[in-house]
């Protein structure tokens, strides 16, 4: 299965929240990956956390997780 990024946030816990939201509304988001330390996140990612999906899930999945991020501003 093939993944591909629908959003990139750079706060763990906004990325942490929309993967919890994708799965509650049917999606299979992978969980983040930290490229640095414990309690040192975004060692190797300064633009922040990408949320994946599954290829054929990427559409809705997108529309959902930016209504969301809409929401938390």
């Amino acid at each position: 299965m093939k993944f591909a990024p629908i959003v990139q946030v750079k706060n763990q816990s906004v990325a942490r929240i929309l993967i919890v939201a994708l799965r509650a509304h049917g999606f299979h988001p992978l969980e983040p990956r930290e490229g640095g330390l414990p309690g040192v996140p975004n060692l190797f990612g300064p633009e922040g956390f990408v949320v994946e999906v599954p290829e054929e899930e990427v559409a809705d999945a997108t529309l959902l997780a930016q209504d969301l991020l809409k929401d938390m501003e």
